[in-house]
């Protein structure tokens, strides 16, 4: 995982959206046959893009053009350009006779690239690959015949469908995959970190729906502002319960100073209570947060300063396991020593031998939209020079092997990709835990990508912390020494067994004080917090 491949699935997250209806199912009928084993992707003669088919020859085989559009020119020049790249390296790399290739620049004002559409239009393609972004998608679809494919690169399932369909990763099989990793890892309630924006919302309506296919409870579910250091500082303050937990590290400390300094005690409960009031000094807050997992669907930077500042506010390693999506993918996740352990889906490895093609002729190594370009082509000539119907190639349930993995798609536009699961330990290369499934023949995936719609914040679900239930006071102080519970947010209150030698008694205002005169309580130290990582703390 040397590359930056998580580049594509960056640009495919950003263009989700929920205003528009999708367009009704292509060929429908495809998606009721039953899978096999998938096939070869037509490819090239190294191995990587599958076993070299025979090309049509003869005057009886007319001409067919593909028509290829993507953005070559301006802002987003750059990843057109990309895409082009793996587009004329897959056509290269065998000859495709009887099969012209066009390029169509996608940029410009919207007027502009209406002309240009209608200009592929008018060569009569066989074939579209792209555009990349969804505005684009659908202007091709409105102008398109129903019948004629595209193979485009936005995962914007409101700009999919009528035969318009699309190579890029759904970023709910990146949620569903990690979330259903979950169960056998022993995990009982996650938290959701998501983006403050529309894609984050999406992406955590499908989180929380995948958790609820999985049986899986969601303790709760927060957003903050993405590259906004006290925005990731709030979140991660909210989700780790850090007030409530501090409030009960400080009462539990009052009531061991209280006990020590006013009450007689023997030797050895003198010795116990010193022993806990020196083990909670050590720490800001007192019990657990009501969950063991987090689920990061941000960005890798997010994602590193989040876990930061959880740490910073008590939640560790030993405390919640970490897990990302394919965002993290060829990230600094991977070699942060504070992240090991930490899972995430993806994409199997691109084959060495399609990485260095692409890096000779673009001097760079590829992104994971120039890997989809490159299946697109291959998809496109296989699809034109196969026996069956377009419709039949391309919707074949049984999925083709590319150089992304296994990939089929779907009569309503969207692709389905194998994805493995991987854990971090510190270098370029995660420990493969779970590889990607080979076939179709048991279904991948169960969320619906064409009905989310955004999720609310959940806050967060917990039957708080009562600082008696973590220390040991003598049974005859019990009914003097009382404490309330902090941070309970369940309709019923916990139940607080009594111990041999301590009493739980609910609920206390921590306001009240002793008032003898003879008594003064123990001055409590401060806990000294600076910075935790790569992340500056500022108090």
């Amino acid at each position: 995982m040397l590359i930056n491949r998580i580049f594509g699935f960056c640009v495919s997250l950003s263009l989700l959206a929920s205003a528009c209806t999708p367009q009704a199912d292509w060929f429908s009928e495809y998606g009721e046959i039953t899978p096999t084993e998938p096939a070869q992707m037509y490819g090239d003669m190294n191995g990587f893009g599958g076993a070299m088919q025979q090309s049509p020859m003869g005057p009886e085989f007319a001409t067919q053009n593909i028509a290829v559009l993507l953005p070559l020119s301006g802002a987003n020049a750059e990843i057109g350009r990309g895409i082009r790249t793996s587009v004329e390296t897959a056509a290269l790399q065998q000859p495709l006779n009887g099969v012209t290739m066009t390029f169509y620049d996608m940029s410009g004002t919207p007027t502009e690239k209406q002309t240009v559409v209608t200009s592929a239009l008018a060569t009569n393609p066989s074939v579209i690959i792209g555009p990349v972004f969804a505005n684009d998608v659908r202007m091709v679809r409105s102008i398109k015949p129903m019948e004629l494919p595209v193979l485009s690169f936005s995962s914007d399932t409101t700009a999919i469908g009528g035969g318009v369909m699309t190579m890029a990763l759904m970023p709910t099989q990146s949620i569903e995959t990690i979330i259903r990793e979950m169960g056998p890892d022993g995990v009982r309630n996650m938290v959701i970190l998501a983006p403050d924006t529309a894609s984050g919302k999406l992406m955590a309506a499908a989180a929380v729906q995948a958790a609820n296919i999985y049986d899986l409870p969601v303790s709760g579910l927060f957003y903050y502002t993405e590259k906004d250091t006290d925005s990731i500082k709030n979140a991660a303050s909210r989700a780790s319960m850090f007030t409530a937990r501090s409030a009960a590290n400080t009462r539990a400390r009052e009531i061991l100073s209280d006990i020590l300094t006013r009450e007689q005690l023997t030797p050895q409960e003198k010795s116990s209570l010193n022993r806990q009031l020196d083990k909670i000094s050590k720490s800001e807050t007192l019990g657990a947060a009501p969950f063991d997992a987090v689920l990061f669907l941000g960005g890798a930077a997010d994602s590193r300063a989040l876990a930061s500042f959880l740490r910073y506010y008590g939640i560790g390693a030993r405390d919640a396991r970490f897990y990302g999506t394919a965002l993290w993918d060829g990230s600094d996740v991977m070699r942060d020593f504070t992240m090991s352990g930490s899972k995430f889906a993806t994409l199997p490895d691109m084959p060495d031998q399609f990485i260095n093609v692409y890096e000779q002729v673009a001097g760079r190594a590829p992104s994971r939209l120039d890997s989809f370009g490159y299946d697109a082509t291959n998809l496109a000539v296989g699809m034109i020079y196969s026996n069956k119907s377009q419709a039949a190639y391309l919707l074949d349930p049984s999925g083709y092997r590319g150089v992304d993995g296994l990939l089929r798609m779907r009569p309503d536009g969207t692709s389905e990709r194998a994805l493995g699961i991987v854990q971090t330990n510190g270098t370029d290369t995660p420990r493969v835990v779970r590889a990607a499934a080979s076939n179709f023949m048991v279904p991948l995936y169960n969320i619906d990508q064409r009905n989310i719609s955004a999720a609310r914040e959940i806050p967060l679900i917990s039957r708080g912390v009562n600082p008696s239930d973590h220390i040991q006071i003598p049974a005859r102080f019990a009914d003097k020494y009382e404490s309330k519970t902090y941070g309970a947010t369940m309709t019923t209150s916990p139940a607080h067994a009594p111990r041999a030698d301590a009493m739980i008694v609910l609920p206390e205002d921590d306001r009240d004080a002793v008032t003898t005169p003879d008594f003064q309580p123990v001055a409590l130290e401060s806990i000294q917090r600076s910075f935790i990582d790569s992340v500056e703390i500022e108090e």
